[in-house]
């Protein structure tokens, strides 16, 4: 029993390796935040830091979930390796949860504003696509 796999077109490399940076800045944004300075903190207003330091470890715990496996997600796809849907779906489940919280169980709008929106919409957006675009490619046989 052979296993062929078909060669990808040379837009699938190229966004492979364009959501691997995206996902690798996700995961500097992410030590970045769990690895906070005191003079980091100390130059936050008042309600910034509170809201990061309010912030359920559960959160935290989703936002690596999140990057490290769309990064990890990512390398798959460049590996050719099918296994990159499941570590998506699971990254997606970090995302989901990590928003629900900022959506629906803090505070973060508010203090942020109504722009602070974008980025959680785009990173969910980003997390979808990379789940179907996993999904297409395990089933035009580009990956084993």
């Amino acid at each position: 029993m052979t296993n062929s796999v078909t060669k990808p077109p040379m837009w699938f490399w190229i966004v492979s390796a364009l959501a691997l940076l995206w996902n690798l800045a996700g995961a500097m944004a992410y030590i970045s935040q769990a690895y906070m300075s005191i003079e980091t903190l100390e130059q936050m207003s008042q309600a910034e830091r509170l809201l990061y330091e309010s912030q359920p470890a559960w959160v935290t715990g989703a936002f690596a979930v999140a990057v490290w496996g769309g990064s990890l997600g990512c390398i798959a796809l460049l590996l050719k390796k099918k296994w990159a849907k499941p570590v998506f779906i699971i990254s997606l489940l970090g995302i989901l949860a990590q928003q629900t919280y900022s959506f629906f169980m803090s505070n973060s709008f508010e203090v942020y504003g109504p722009g602070a929106m974008v980025m959680p919409i785009m990173v969910l957006i980003i997390g979808i696509a990379l789940v179907l675009l996993a999904n297409m490619a395990t089933k035009k046989g580009w990956l084993s």
